[in-house]
């Protein structure tokens, strides 16, 4: 992890191969067809993002795997190593600022954020909304200080202000759905 508690590009591949694991046993070739997939939907085709080995995984003691006369048709299962890691990159903080890998991250929180307990789903959501509250800032800042100039600047900084009420808003919601359910978790 980066000094401040947030996710490598490296990292950001680990938690989701972790947390596809985490749902059953999957087969080498598929896990890295799924990882492959996810992260290129997020982020577009990206060698930094490819560079994680599922070999590295089953070396670290973070998955088991199956006996296979290939590789690929190995069957791979996550060890309780593997749910401690799981857990610890789920819960990373997010790196202020936008970009391809904070996008990725938030992506993978949403995926996998239903295997933490009541308590990490809440702080988790509070990650977000502060992320997006400071994202928020930072442009309203920037469109107050170009209001006057010429070109297009101000209606690209607009409608990306729109877009970012529009996440927060649906963030503050998604925030009382968490905390009822960790409510009704909590009674029952």
């Amino acid at each position: 992890m980066y000094a401040d508690n947030t996710l490598t590009p490296k990292e950001a591949i680990r938690l989701c191969a972790l947390g596809t694991l985490a749902a059953g046993p999957i087969r080498y070739a598929d896990l890295a067809t799924s990882i492959r997939h996810f992260i290129s939907r997020i982020t577009g085709p990206s060698l930094d993002l490819m560079a994680e080995s599922i070999e590295l995984l089953r070396y670290e003691g973070l998955v088991d795997e199956s006996e296979a006369e290939r590789q690929d048709d190995a069957v791979l299962t996550i060890t309780d190593e593997g749910r401690e890691t799981l857990h610890e990159l789920l819960v990373a903080n997010l790196r202020p600022g936008h970009s391809d890998l904070n996008e990725l991250v938030v992506a993978l929180k949403f995926r996998f954020m239903h295997l933490l307990g009541p308590d990490d789903q809440e702080a988790q959501t509070e990650i977000l909304l502060e992320a997006c509250e400071t994202d928020l800032a930072r442009l309203e800042d920037l469109r107050r200080h170009h209001e006057n100039d010429p070109g297009y600047l101000a209606a690209w900084l607009d409608h990306d202000i729109e877009r970012l009420e529009a996440r927060l808003a649906w963030l503050e919601e998604f925030r009382r759905r968490v905390g009822e359910k960790s409510t009704s978790d909590t009674v029952a």
